[in-house]
């Protein structure tokens, strides 16, 4: 992305393998909640002029028990959040980009039995999300029309997937900027 992007650009990103949108799970021992990492990214990085969002593929455990809509509706929170910030310039808002995140591979994960039944969720992702960015008014791109998740893994993208997701995302920082 950033390398699309170019050195008009500056991504920070603020990634966390096993992050959720509003979950505490009780099988890290490290906090995985992005609704309490948010307020942290918000004011340590200010002013930001966008903030993209991307999460929800971690809500799809099992024992989380959430729907599509659910886990929308929870990565609405975060939009609300940035939306109603003052980290973004001359202390407004930032711009919201929603990703709904990419389908769950049709396969077995090798993450135990924690995704079973994650790929008929991941199914509703695009609508349920789509749905919570117009609410909102932010603006709205779909991972799964531009990546397709390995069945060898299940969740997690390949070079070639990060490679396509980062050019897309960049393409729509550019229109939105």
């Amino acid at each position: 992305m950033q390398l699309k992007l170019g050195s008009d650009y500056l991504v920070i990103e603020e990634a966390q393998n096993g992050r959720t949108t509003v979950f505490d799970d009780p099988c890290e021992t490290v906090c995985k909640n992005g609704s309490k990492h948010l307020p942290i990214i918000l004011e340590s990085q200010n002013p930001i002029d966008l903030v993209i969002i991307m999460l929800g593929t971690n809500d799809l455990k099992d024992y989380f028990n959430q729907t599509a809509p659910m886990i929308a509706h929870a990565a609405g929170v975060l939009a609300d959040r940035v939306l109603t910030s003052d980290a973004g310039p001359d202390k407004g808002a930032p711009k919201v980009l929603l990703i709904s995140p990419a389908l769950v591979a049709d396969a077995q994960c090798p993450f135990g039995r924690k995704f079973d039944g994650a790929r008929p969720k991941s199914l509703g992702f695009a609508a349920a999300f789509r749905e919570i960015a117009d609410l909102r008014n932010v603006s709205f791109l779909d991972a799964a029309e531009c990546v397709t998740v390995p069945e060898t893994d299940c969740i997690h993208f390949d070079e070639n997937g990060h490679r396509a997701l980062g050019n897309a995302v960049a393409d729509k920082v550019k229109q939105l900027m």
